[in-house]
């Protein structure tokens, strides 16, 4: 089915051999060209800097993301006099974000799902997880719902009732925290690298490039694991930044109350809409098994650092936006964006259930009333079996090939439109997610063109758009 061709390979040594049947590229590249190169190197020491810039800007310019720009330019500051302005390292964040990490390793590790057992419709326990490229299939403990309540329900006794900590306890460590935060991403990126060289936890979902900059940043291992069940890309990906994400929301909503006396519409609308989507990831994290992130990305400081600093940082921007300026809508642009929020989950959340569904039955389901049509593909696994597979075209899936993005831009829009139109910086994230999500456009189509060959022309003839019906 699937074309072969003659290619070195690295071992897990990193010395390359030679196999002369081999099948199609699936999951991270396999060699380097010059431009992903330079942009790798250009993440790896821009990043950093970018999420140090956007929180900088608030903590001293009241949000504004030029005024440090002009003022360096004017000669006015100087790089090393907004460097001294801001709040260093402290030992009280590395004891406020050990206890977090570790709080979150012991939810994860050593309390086995429940809700299952008693929430209708929730899919916990012990799951399997796609195929990886070898043709293995790991299991996973499913319990992000279980640690996030439990989670929550802590952080609400605590404001209520046991005053152990300020609501407010986060903003006022925001900075500090930072530096820890990136402590984490560098020091598990580092030892992920460092594993998959000398104890990877599966040699065969092993990818080496030849290039050591490429190798750190999208990782070498495919499912990095330290023993049966803590497995990096799981816990990293969904625990310590996405179970943060209503927290950081919740405590600038005490600061705001503290600093104004009220809490603003905007504020709420954020808080609310953002919720809902880490809700949604985590009442689906079954189905997140089998999403790019886990199916195809290797762990590398693409996941690991991003999940601890791009994530908590940079995607809850507007919640600390509106601290410092405390927006509030009128009735109908706060309807607007409310509305534009939930259509955007509503389409976001239906095309992802469709697919799932349409997976779970093997097409034997009805899509918008009637039965789905697809075409049959094949694809080859490293470890030489053919397996077969279905790619929908009905439904959601037949207006555009990725149009859960579609939604998850509107939804993305909605939080940045909450702010209104004051300032740039709240507006930064639906900028960042359009990047993002067409670049995994086209990283997942490339993918999916090597993986199953003619099958994915067929597919992309019968559903010509990626995400807008007549435009893209």
């Amino acid at each position: 089915m699937e074309s072969t061709r003659k290619r070195t390979q690295h071992s897990t040594n990193g010395k390359p051999s030679e196999h002369t049947e081999q099948p199609a590229q699936w999951g991270r590249a396999w060699e380097v060209d010059w431009f992903s190169l330079i942009a790798v190197i250009g993440l790896l020491c821009f990043a950093p800097f970018i999420v140090f810039y956007f929180v900088m800007a608030c903590d001293q310019y009241q949000c504004s993301i030029t005024q440090p720009l002009v003022e360096l330019y004017g000669g006015q500051t100087t790089l090393f006099t907004i460097w001294d302005r801001s709040p260093s390292f402290t030992w009280s964040a590395v004891k406020i974000y050990a206890i977090w990490v570790g709080f979150q390793v012991f939810l994860y590790m050593c309390i086995p799902d429940v809700t299952h057992k008693f929430i209708p419709g929730y899919v916990g326990g012990v799951q399997d997880g796609a195929r990886t490229p070898a043709g293995l299939v790991n299991k996973y403990e499913i319990n992000g719902l279980q640690c996030w309540l439990i989670t929550h329900a802590l952080w609400f006794a605590n404001a209520q009732y046991f005053h152990w900590f300020t609501p407010t306890i986060i903003f006022d460590n925001w900075i500090p925290l930072m530096w820890c935060t990136n402590i984490l991403g560098y020091a598990v990126s580092t030892f992920a690298f460092i594993k998959a060289y000398f104890f990877p936890t599966n040699s065969e979902d092993c990818k080496f490039t030849g290039n050591i900059f490429y190798n750190y940043m999208m990782g070498i291992e495919f499912n990095p694991r330290i023993g049966k069940w803590f497995d990096f890309k799981l816990f990293f990906n969904g625990r310590p930044g996405i179970v943060a994400w209503t927290l950081i929301n919740l405590s600038y909503m005490a600061k705001q109350q503290e600093l104004y006396g009220h809490v603003t519409n905007s504020m709420i609308l954020v808080n609310v809409l953002q919720a809902i989507y880490v809700l949604d990831f985590f009442w689906n994290e079954a189905w997140y098994l089998k999403t790019i992130d886990i199916c195809h990305d290797h762990f590398g400081w693409y996941l690991g650092w991003g999940d601890c600093v791009w994530l908590p940082y940079l995607y809850t921007l507007q919640g600390l936006y509106l601290v410092y300026h405390p927006v509030q809508l009128s009735d109908a642009h706060a309807l607007a964006v409310l509305l534009l929020g939930l259509v955007g989950y509503y389409i976001f959340r239906s095309t992802n259930h469709q697919k799932d569904l349409f997976r779970r039955t093997e097409g034997s389901c009805s899509i918008w009333g009637r039965k789905p049509t697809y075409i049959e593909c094949s694809y080859r696994s490293a470890d030489g079996g053919i397996h077969h597979s279905k790619l929908m075209t009905s439904g959601f899936w037949g207006v555009a090939r990725h149009f859960n993005y579609t939604g998850d831009l509107m939804g993305s829009l909605a939080y940045c439109a909450a702010c209104g139109f004051g300032h740039i910086l709240p507006y930064f994230y639906i900028v960042y997610m359009t990047i993002l999500l067409v670049h995994r456009c086209v990283r997942d189509e490339h993918r999916c063109g090597n993986k199953y060959g003619k099958d994915w022309k067929r597919y992309t003839d019968a559903v010509p758009y990626r995400l807008i019906p007549g435009v893209f």
